[in-house]
């Protein structure tokens, strides 16, 4: 069977059923963004797609392409907490998780949190900072809190990291280890502004006034409906066999030295169920794996020293595996 000819059903009675008042919010929550974020409609909709589905942010591009604006607009279009952390060679770990200060009256520790303990961190150029410094932000990615002095802190609902990060080739760069990598769901590119949109950057407002006028579109509340919303969207079993597949040739593929993990699995039916109910769907298409497949797979790939990037690679794999 075609997974385009699987039929779908929801159940009617599922209780994180999406209504239209929350599809219409999310119209206009991207509509928002892309007038704060201007001739990026794809970035801006794989951003949301990784705050939906509960996973965390990687951008890399050159600086001044509008990273920040990005993770600003995002914050202040969805009604959540903000805090930028900037990355830098002496920044500490407790300078980002919180550090415990002695009360002199009490006689004991008190923790005092740091600054990612808001919905949504900006962790600006990440890879400034030793892997030391960058290993602070794991826990919290991973099991949304910190733990200090055998004490464990819970970390806001929703919480979303959204980290940038330079040409590893720029002089004052640590390259992110493996192991951060694969906390982040997708890894973005921004790239150039095309004319049009430069023209309108140029001659229009400054983004840091229209981000700081917007108005909210969501709430914390409203948010985590739709990430429960999410778990509602329906992959078929031959949707899920693709998925594998494409697993499975990571691992074979000529040039890739290490291959996508089962988790990297999960994270590409997380995302595809988000995508698919963006564009108004209650169920996963080929399609939606595909636009999303580059975005989760490439940055978690390890190639061989002379096979080319992880984005080379991730398309070979995609044009390796045909949908039965």
């Amino acid at each position: 069977m075609s997974l385009q000819e699987v039929s779908v059903s929801v159940s009617p009675a599922s209780p994180h059923m999406l209504t239209d008042d929350h599809r219409d919010a999310m119209k206009r929550a991207l509509a928002q963004i892309n007038t704060l974020v201007l001739g990026k409609p794809q970035q801006v909709r794989l951003a949301f797609v990784g705050m939906l589905s509960g996973g965390h942010l990687l951008i890399e591009d050159l600086p001044g392409l509008g990273k920040t604006t990005l993770a600003h607009a995002l914050a202040s279009t969805l009604g959540l907490g903000f805090q930028r952390v900037q990355f830098t060679s002496d920044l500490l770990p407790s300078d980002i998780v919180g550090v415990s200060v002695f009360d002199a009256q009490t006689r004991q520790f008190e923790f005092h949190p740091g600054p990612v303990f808001a919905h949504v961190v900006l962790a600006d150029e990440i890879n400034r900072a030793p892997p030391r410094t960058q290993s602070a932000l794991l826990e919290a990615m991973a099991e949304q809190q910190v733990s200090m002095d055998g004490a464990t802190h819970p970390l806001p609902d929703p919480f979303f990291v959204i980290a940038t990060q330079n040409p590893t080739d720029l002089a004052g760069t640590y390259p992110l280890p493996d192991s951060q990598l694969d906390r982040f769901l997708l890894r973005l590119h921004l790239g150039y502004p095309n004319e049009e949109a430069e023209r309108a950057l140029l001659a229009g407002e400054d983004r840091r006034d229209l981000i700081a006028n917007a108005t909210p579109v969501l709430d914390a509340t409203q948010v985590l409906q739709l990430r429960r919303a999410v778990t509602d969207v329906h992959a078929s079993d031959a949707l899920v066999g693709y998925v594998q597949a494409l697993l499975a040739r990571s691992r074979q593929q000529a040039g890739v030295r290490v291959g996508l993990s089962p988790r990297a699995g999960l994270a590409l039916l997380r995302a595809a169920c988000a995508h698919a109910m963006l564009l108004g769907r209650q169920h996963v298409l080929p399609e939606d794996v595909q636009a999303l497949f580059s975005a989760v797979a490439a940055h978690r790939l390890v190639p061989e020293s002379d096979a080319g990037d992880g984005a080379s690679l991730a398309k070979a794999i995609l044009h390796g595996v045909a949908v039965d």
